[in-house]
């Protein structure tokens, strides 16, 4: 076979539950993939194991097969997933076990060795981020399913393709080629016009799960199956291209794919060309995932409703502060979101918001103590006073970090259907982890008449979070776009347009082959998602935030 079709029916643990057997009778398929391991989410299956220690595997995806299994035998579609999180024997096993239930005669393996916790004390789950030649492996030995823990999100591909074309460790170009395409895979339907800036342009309430045609020579064709909703496009493959990605070097085990090198052709409806993509050897180190508790926090949504919202909530934070002197939270940040309106016509557009959020290492003191100062004020603070909810009991919070180990401190083993055990060898050459040259940059637009209007309406964006950074890239439609946005949009605007950067380190990475920049805002997001550190703790939304500050934009391209 010249060509190897590989779907992905999960972007994340919580995932569209019908997503797996919708794959599996949409269309021809040679694998399937299943990505449930987000930074957040080893941290919620490691507090599972500490419950449990049977637990620490995404049982979601059991109950998805106990669905599905005889249906993806009676097709032929192997599966590789990384839904073994914390415990991928564990998985594995249980598998084995709802096959026998079931009477279906399935190969099961699973990869082993991400997990380095008792190496790093102190925290609940450190996993190193494995590449794919583990899952390559379980496959050229005949597993229908293969297990994971921790590998790369892209490695889910990388290892099918690799067992398929034959591919070895040092074919770099052929292996990034993959890596680019499970990259797009990996989040499921933000390929096919989930999440996407320009999301009225086709039918989107129910986009259909990727897939991707996958070539010998590492070239693909991202598309869906046939009558699924959504639609794939240049844009929806830009946009999944920069997320949570920095520069032109995106790093992962087996290879260091050039992102400056893809090219991006629409190969027809819904059907988009990937190619010509670099690789380079991989950095000499492995990313390991650290989480941790933190600590306690609570929150308390104070409702300010009508006139003098702003002395209101003076006379709120004087009375909390009071009232928690004698023991004051290591943190407390408050911020007010007016969302009210003057002479509104209902009462919620009438009133503003004033969030309290509060952080300790002790639970008490973030937990009935700042439940008794909010709720004694009930009768003595400002008119119209109430909260959102009553205060809760404290929650724990996790504290995500990323440290790097040398590829020889993993024991990446990959374990066969038979239990056989096969040591996966570390790469021998490596590159250290540099950035790539600036770019040239096109010439720019001659001067013209310009007109004050939102980045969005000639830019796309999309944002995420990799630990406490977040990555915004921003993509012109068109090469005129391109061409005025190369120039325009600097760090330094950047900074000016989004007020929470101003202080922090704000690196851009222009991508021509894609009329894209990507900016990297270090530390906006604190210690991490699980730390819940600003109103949207994942910078999702930050991009389309950028999209709609204003900027002098020549009328031309409006």
């Amino acid at each position: 076979m010249n060509t190897l079709r590989i779907g992905n029916f999960s972007g994340f643990y919580g995932d569209r539950f019908a997503a797996l057997r919708e794959m599996l009778t949409g269309g021809e398929l040679d694998v399937l993939t299943g990505d449930y391991l987000a930074e957040l989410t080893m941290l919620i299956l490691a507090r599972d194991r500490l419950k449990d220690p049977s637990a620490g595997y995404a049982r979601t995806f059991l109950r998805q097969l106990e669905d599905c299994l005889g249906l993806a035998h009676e097709r032929g579609v192997k599966i590789v997933t990384n839904a073994g999180g914390l415990h991928p024997a564990g998985l594995a096993t249980a598998i084995r076990q709802l096959a026998e239930r079931l009477g279906i005669p399935v190969r099961v393996a699973h990869v082993e060795g991400d997990d380095l916790t008792a190496a790093h004390p102190g925290t609940l789950a450190a996993h190193a981020y494995l590449g794919g030649f583990g899952i390559a492996e379980c496959l050229r030995a005949g597993a229908d399913i293969v297990v994971t823990g921790r590998v790369t999100d892209a490695a889910l591909v990388t290892g099918p393709a690799a067992a398929h074309f034959g591919w070895r460790p040092g074919e770099y170009d052929r292996l990034a080629g993959a890596v680019v395409a499970g990259h797009v895979l990996e989040c499921g339907t933000q390929a096919t016009g989930g999440n996407y800036s320009f999301f009225q342009e086709g039918d989107v309430r129910r986009p259909g799960f990727p897939l991707a045609e996958i070539h010998a020579d590492g070239s693909s064709v991202l598309t869906k199956h046939p009558g699924t909703g959504g639609l794939v496009d240049v844009g929806t493959v830009t946009a999944q291209l920069l997320y949570e990605t920095g520069g032109g070097r995106y790093a992962g085990p087996d290879v260091t794919a050039r992102l400056d090198t893809v090219r991006l052709s629409q190969d027809g409806p819904d059907r988009v060309r990937i190619e010509g993509v670099r690789g380079e050897a991989p950095p000499p180190t492995l990313k390991v995932g650290c989480n941790r508790l933190g600590g306690f926090r609570n929150e308390v949504g104070f409702v300010l409703t009508g006139l003098d919202i702003e002395a209101k909530a003076d006379l709120v934070r004087e009375q909390i502060g009071d009232s928690l002197a004698k023991s004051p939270p290591a943190e407390v940040r408050w911020e007010l979101v007016r969302t009210d309106r003057g002479d509104a016509g209902t009462e919620e557009t009438a009133s503003a918001l004033l969030r309290l959020v509060v952080r300790d290492a002790d639970e008490r003191v973030v937990g009935r103590a700042l439940g008794a100062a909010a709720v004694e004020l009930a009768l003595a603070s400002y008119p119209g006073f109430h909260v959102l909810s009553p205060p809760e009991k404290a929650s724990p919070y996790g504290v995500f970090e990323d440290v790097y180990v040398p590829h020889g401190a993993v024991d990446h083993v990959a374990v066969l259907h038979d239990g056989r055990r096969i040591s996966v060898p570390q790469p021998q050459d490596t590159q250290p982890l540099d950035a790539v040259p600036e770019p040239e940059l096109p010439a720019p637009l001659p001067a013209g008449p310009t007109r004050r209007a939102p980045l969005g309406l000639v830019a796309g964006a999309r944002s995420g979070d990799k630990g406490g950074n977040a990555n915004v890239g921003v993509w012109a439609r068109t090469d005129d776009a391109w061409r005025w946005l190369a120039h325009e949009l600097t760090a330094e605007r950047f900074r000016q347009l989004i007020p929470e950067s101003r202080d922090l380190p704000v690196t851009r990475h222009p991508l021509p082959n894609l009329r894209a920049v990507n900016f990297v805002v270090e530390g906006i997001l604190g210690a991490g998602v699980a730390a819940r550190h600003r109103f949207d703790p994942q910078a999702k939304a930050l991009g389309e935030w950028l999209r709609s500050r204003h900027l002098d934009i020549p009328e031309a391209l409006l």
